[in-house]
C-alpha cells in the first residue's frame, strides 16, 4: 500500500507540474488581460496615466461614434467572403476528390498562402491591386476593361480585400472538406445509385449532412476570425482606405488604443466586440443543435 501512495503522490506531481504552464499562460495572458480590459472599459485611461472610473460614459459615446458604426458595418460587409469561400473550397475539394492525376500537387498549391506570412501576402496583394502597373487590372486589360485603383477607391477596396481573404482562406477550408469527403462510406453512393438517385441527390441527402460538422466549424472560426481582421487592412490601406472605408473594429480599437491613447475607449470597444462576437457564436451553436434534431 505504501508503494502505491507513493506512485499515486509521484504522478499526482508530475500532472500537476505538466498543467501548471498552460494554467499559468492562460490566467496571464488570457484572462487577466480580459478583466484588465473589462475594468478599463469604464474608466478614461489613457494607458500611462491614472485610471478614473467614469461609468458608462464610454459606451454611451461609442454608440454615437459615426466612425466606430462606419469600421463595424465594414467589418460586417467584409464576411461576405465567408460563403464565398465556403462555396468554392467545397466545389474545389469534390473535385479533387474525383481522384483527377495531380491531386497531390494541387492540394500544396491550395495550401502554400494559408502557410505563408500574413504581411508578405498582404504587400504581394498591394501591389497587384495597385492601379497603374497591378496584376489584377492587367489581367482585366485582357478583356478590354479598364480596373479601378482598388484599394483607393472607396467603392471597391472592400471586394478588394473580401477577394484577398477568400484566396488566402482557400486551401485550409478545402483541406477540411476533402477530409471530410474522403470520410465518407462509399456504400452510402453506392446505394444511392442503386435507388436511381442522380449526382445532385446524392450530394444533397448524403454528402452535405456529412461534411455539415465541418460547415459549422468553418463558419463558427471564420465569423470569429473576420470579426478581428486587422493585419491585411493595416498594410493593405494603413489610412482604413479612402472615407475609412476599409477599417474594421479592431483597426479603428488599434488607433484609438495607440494612436490617440485613449485605452479606456478602445476597451470598450474590444467589450463590445467580444459580446457581438459571443452572441453570434452562440445563435449558431443554437442554429446547430435545432438543424441536427430536425436530421
Amino acid at each position: 500500500m505504501k508503494t502505491k501512495s507513493n506512485l499515486y503522490r509521484k504522478e499526482k506531481i508530475y500532472g500537476l507540474l505538466y498543467v501548471t504552464p498552460p494554467v499559468l499562460g492562460f490566467l496571464l495572458f488570457t484572462l487577466f488581460p480580459v478583466a484588465y480590459s473589462f475594468y478599463g472599459s469604464f474608466t478614461d485611461w489613457d494607458g500611462l496615466g491614472q485610471m478614473d472610473f467614469i461609468g458608462l460614459s464610454n459606451f454611451k459615446d461609442l454608440f454615437t461614434d459615426e466612425l466606430f458604426l462606419k469600421a463595424s458595418f465594414n467589418t460586417i460587409f467584409m464576411m461576405i467572403g465567408i460563403p464565398i469561400g465556403i462555396v468554392l473550397a467545397l466545389l474545389i475539394a469534390l473535385g479533387l476528390n474525383r481522384g483527377i492525376p495531380g491531386t497531390t500537387t494541387f492540394r500544396v498549391i491550395y495550401y502554400v498562402p494559408v502557410i505563408s506570412s500574413l504581411a508578405a501576402i498582404s504587400i504581394m496583394w498591394s501591389w497587384a491591386f495597385n492601379g497603374d502597373y497591378g496584376l489584377v487590372n492587367q489581367f482585366l486589360e485582357l478583356f478590354g476593361i479598364k480596373g479601378p485603383n482598388w484599394l483607393m477607391n472607396k467603392h471597391t477596396v472592400k471586394p478588394a480585400l473580401i477577394m484577398m481573404t477568400v484566396w488566402k482562406g482557400l486551401g485550409y477550408t478545402m483541406l477540411l472538406y476533402l477530409a471530410a469527403l474522403q470520410s465518407v462510406p462509399r456504400s452510402y453512393y453506392e446505394a444511392a445509385e442503386l435507388d436511381g438517385a442522380n449526382g445532385f441527390a446524392a450530394f444533397r441527402h448524403i454528402t452535405w449532412p456529412m461534411v455539415k460538422p465541418v460547415t459549422f466549424f468553418i463558419v463558427v472560426t471564420n465569423i470569429i476570425g473576420g470579426s478581428q481582421i486587422f493585419t491585411e487592412i493595416n498594410i493593405m490601406t494603413s489610412t482604413g482606405g479612402p472615407e475609412y472605408s476599409s477599417a474594421s473594429v479592431v483597426f479603428y480599437i488599434w488607433q484609438k488604443a495607440f494612436n490617440n491613447l485613449q485605452m479606456g475607449y478602445a476597451s470598450s470597444m474590444a467589450v463590445v466586440l467580444g459580446i457581438f462576437i459571443f452572441m453570434v457564436t452562440l445563435i449558431q451553436f443554437k442554429m446547430n443543435e435545432k438543424s441536427s434534431l430536425d436530421i
